[in-house]
C-alpha cells in the first residue's frame, strides 16, 4: 500500500469534509504538518545541515544549548557534564535519563554515537577538531553560543535554530514571547519603583591559591543584557572579551566603582569566594555595594550563559532586587 505525503493527506481531508458537507477547518496546520518531514537548517558555519526529519534523539554538548533544548519539550538523550547542568542551571532540569558524554570540552565521541542520536547540537567555540569525528555517524549543528555585539539576537537566532532542528518552532515563540513579556513588565516595574538606571556590578569569582580572582560581566554579557533590558545601567567599563563580554579583574580593580547607588549581583552556585574569601578583605569592605549592603546572590542554578528561560529567571531575581 503507497502511504500518502502528508501535503496528499491533507487535501484528501479536506475533499472528504467538503463532502460531508461541514465548514469546519480541521486541516493539519502548516508547521505541523511539516513536523515529520524533512529538514535543513543554516547553522553558524553557514553549513546547510539535512536532516531526514526533525530531530527527536538529540546530545548537547553545552549547557546552554541542553537548557533550549529541554526548554522546548524535548528531552536529550546526552549532554555533556550532566552533573555540572544540574548545579549551574535549574532554567529546564534534565531527567535522570538524560547520559552524560563527557566533559564540555573534551565529550567522548564514541558516548555520544552509543546513544544514536539524530543530531548532535554544540556551541561554535568547541568545533575546532570535535566536528568532524561526530560528523563521521552524526549530523551536527553548531550554534553561535555567545557574541557580546549583540547577544540577544544571537540568542533568538540560536534558539529559533534549534527549534527547527527539532520540530519545535511554535513552541519557541511561545518561549520567546514569555522572556520579552517578562523583560517587559520588569522594566515597568523598575521605572514605578524610581530604579531606572541603577548602576550594577554583575560578577563571578574565584579563588587562585589565596588570591580572589573577580570576573565582571560587561556590557554586551547576556546577563548585563538582561539587567539593562529591565532598566538598569552597567557600572563596569573595563575591558571584556568580544565573544562572552566577561573582564578580569582584582578587588583593587572595583574601587573604580564609586557610585553609592551601585548594587552588586554575583553568582556562585559552589564555592562563594565574595562570603568567604573577601570576607576580611580591607578593600573589598569599603567597597560602596558592600558599605551599603546592596549585595545579591544570584540563587544557585542561575545560568549567566544560557537561554530564554534562564533570562527569565535572571531578570525575575534582578527586578525583585531594585523593587523591594
Amino acid at each position: 500500500m503507497r502511504l500518502l505525503t502528508p501535503a496528499a493527506l491533507v487535501a484528501a481531508t479536506a475533499l472528504l469534509l467538503s463532502a460531508c458537507g461541514t465548514t469546519e477547518n480541521t486541516a493539519v496546520a502548516p508547521s505541523d504538518a511539516a513536523a515529520s518531514g524533512p529538514v535543513t537548517v543554516t547553522d553558524a558555519r553557514g553549513k546547510a545541515v539535512n536532516l531526514k526529519a526533525p530531530a527527536k534523539r538529540v546530545v548537547a554538548l553545552e549547557w546552554g544549548e541542553a537548557e533550549m533544548v529541554a526548554s522546548l519539550g524535548v528531552m536529550p538523550v546526552g549532554a555533556a557534564d550532566v552533573a555540572g547542568y544540574n548545579v549551574w542551571d535549574k532554567a529546564a532540569p534534565l531527567t535522570a535519563e538524560v547520559k552524560d558524554v563527557g566533559k564540555r570540552n573534551e565529550p567522548s565521541v564514541d558516548a555520544i554515537v552509543g546513544l544514536n542520536p539524530d543530531v548532535v547540537i554544540m556551541a561554535e567555540e568547541r568545533d575546532s577538531t570535535l566536528v568532524p569525528q561526530i560528523e563521521k555517524y552524526v549530523p551536527v549543528v553548531v550554534t553561535k553560543s555567545s557574541d557580546a555585539s549583540r547577544n540577544f539576537d544571537r540568542l533568538r537566532e540560536d534558539f529559533k535554530l534549534i527549534a527547527k532542528t527539532v520540530g519545535k518552532e511554535s513552541e519557541a515563540d511561545k518561549v520567546l514571547s514569555e522572556m520579552d513579556a517578562k523583560l517587559a513588565e520588569g522594566k515597568k516595574a523598575v521605572e514605578a519603583k524610581g530604579a531606572a538606571g541603577t548602576p550594577f556590578l554583575m560578577a563571578d569569582g574565584y579563588l587562585e591559591g589565596s588570591t580572589v580572582s573577580i570576573r565582571p560581566f560587561g556590557k554586551g554579557s547576556l546577563v548585563s543584557d538582561t539587567a539593562e533590558a529591565v532598566g538598569l545601567k552597567n557600572a563596569w567599563t573595563g575591558k571584556v572579551d568580544p565573544q562572552w563580554g566577561l573582564g578580569q579583574t582584582d578587588v583593587e580593580g572595583l574601587t573604580a566603582l564609586t557610585d553609592p547607588k551601585t548594587v552588586l549581583f554575583y553568582s556562585a552556585a559552589e564555592e562563594d569566594v565574595f562570603t568567604t574569601g573577601l570576607a576580611q578583605n580591607a578593600v573589598y569592605q569599603r567597597l560602596p555595594f558592600v558599605v551599603s549592603k546592596k549585595i545579591h546572590k544570584l540563587q544557585a542554578g542561575t545560568w549567566t550563559f544560557g537561554g530564554p528561560k534562564s533570562i527569565i529567571m535572571t531578570a525575575d531575581q534582578i527586578v525583585k532586587a531594585v523593587t523591594a
